[in-house]
């Protein structure tokens, strides 16, 4: 019996798909929804960009950092435990922010662990969906899956932002915290407990033939590509607002430009996916990342009205590899290893975008916005020669399971 059939016989493929989807939807938005909390607590705390800064990486750190951490917690306490209780302890830093009356201290506190619970999603819910939907679908399910977080970014801030306008920022915080328990409670009704336990993995992978494990050639080489690709992802829009403002933007435009590229991302995550199982890994990166760069190499050179048009299609193409990216890492490991390979991937991808506006920043300064925008379309194009050293690695299929 195959691995997606087994998953199927205690609990179906879509309840595993829906709940991935909307825990990703949910850590997503806990993320990103920091940024409309910013302007709030420098007023509140009278902080300065720099201790505002230092929020944001506390969030961000402690979720890159420990993403691998809590792939190997799963194999011990099974996927769904630990999944449940990251995203409690995600929801509990922003109940306690929004409902104690907290301090800069305690609120530099709550967001390290906020982000150390954001920290469980990604490889966990990624490696539960992936186990779900063996073989091709893997990749276009995963694609869905990537998808949801964009829904996330867009809705919770937004949510939160509306709730502004009839209560306090506390109290709004302590709904949107109060969500999150919901969800971590409904993980655990949802699904069984021993859903990626390592007895739970052994059964389902017993008899198969497992090729490959996550410090393969293959998956270094996928995980090389997508830490260019979030790298180049980060370093452009760092610099967008520049290079606009440099072509006549305002601040008006610089933000509809920053919507028509979140859009048009959040487009190419959904598309990306289903493409890239059609035509493959290459076809599509070659598609996607020539398409970025050409894209941004277009930006140097054109006026801002015509810019801002072509602005959703570099969105696209700058997102949309990401999906593909997550989905085929299940073509390189062994079922067993999924959990930490994801933690692994994860962990390079969010670290080189962390990492990338700070080297193209030095940049930037040297050789100014509009030059520093044109290396980074350059180093983008990279990820294609690496893609056709990593596609005969996805070529056998000799060993997977129908």
């Amino acid at each position: 019996m195959s691995a997606a059939l087994e998953i199927a016989a205690p609990v179906s493929r879509r309840r595993v798909f829906g709940v991935a989807c909307v825990t990703h939807a949910l850590h997503d938005g806990y993320t990103d929804l920091i940024y409309v909390l910013l302007p709030i607590w420098q007023h509140e705390f009278g902080l300065g960009f720099a201790a505002l800064g230092v929020l944001r990486m506390l969030y961000t750190g402690a979720m890159a950092s420990l993403q691998i951490p809590a792939s190997l917690a799963a194999r011990s306490l099974g996927a769904v435990a630990v999944l449940a209780l990251g995203t409690l302890l995600a929801a509990a830093a922003y109940l306690v922010v929004g409902l104690s009356g907290a301090g800069f201290a305690l609120l530099a506190i709550a967001l390290v662990v906020g982000g150390a619970g954001s920290a469980t999603q990604h490889p966990l819910a990624s490696a539960l969906v992936s186990r779900a939907y063996e073989g091709a679908s893997a990749r276009s399910v995963l694609g869905t899956y990537n998808f949801a977080g964009d829904v996330g970014k867009m809705v919770i801030p937004a949510a939160l932002a509306s709730m502004l306008a009839i209560m306090s920022w506390r109290h709004a915080l302590g709904l949107v915290g109060a969500a999150g328990v919901v969800l971590s409670v409904a993980i655990v009704a949802l699904l069984p407990s021993r859903l990626g336990s390592v007895a739970e993995v052994e059964a389902r992978s017993a008899g198969q033939h497992e090729h490959t494990v996550p410090h393969s050639l293959g998956f270094r080489l996928l995980l090389v590509i997508g830490i260019i690709d979030s790298a180049t992802r980060m370093g452009f829009l760092a610099f967008l607002p520049f290079v606009l403002k440099q072509k006549g933007g305002g601040f008006e435009t610089i933000g509809l430009a920053l919507s028509l590229i979140f859009a048009g991302g959040a487009a190419g995550k959904f598309v990306c996916g289903f493409l890239g199982a059609r035509i493959g890994v290459l076809a599509t990166v070659i598609l996607t990342e020539g398409g970025t760069a050409a894209g941004i190499l277009a930006l140097y050179f054109l006026p801002l009205q015509a810019s801002m048009v072509l602005l959703p299609l570099v969105g696209l193409a700058l997102n949309g590899t990401s999906s593909v990216l997550y989905g085929t890492v299940p073509e390189l490991v062994a079922t067993s290893q999924r959990e930490k390979a994801f933690g692994i991937f994860y962990t390079g991808t969010i670290g080189g975008g962390a990492v990338a506006p700070v080297i193209y920043g030095a940049l930037g300064d040297q050789i100014g916005p509009i030059h520093a925008i044109g290396v980074v379309a350059i180093v983008c194009l990279a990820t294609i020669p690496l893609a056709v050293i990593l596609n005969p690695y996805l070529a056998p299929r000799r060993h997977r399971v129908a």
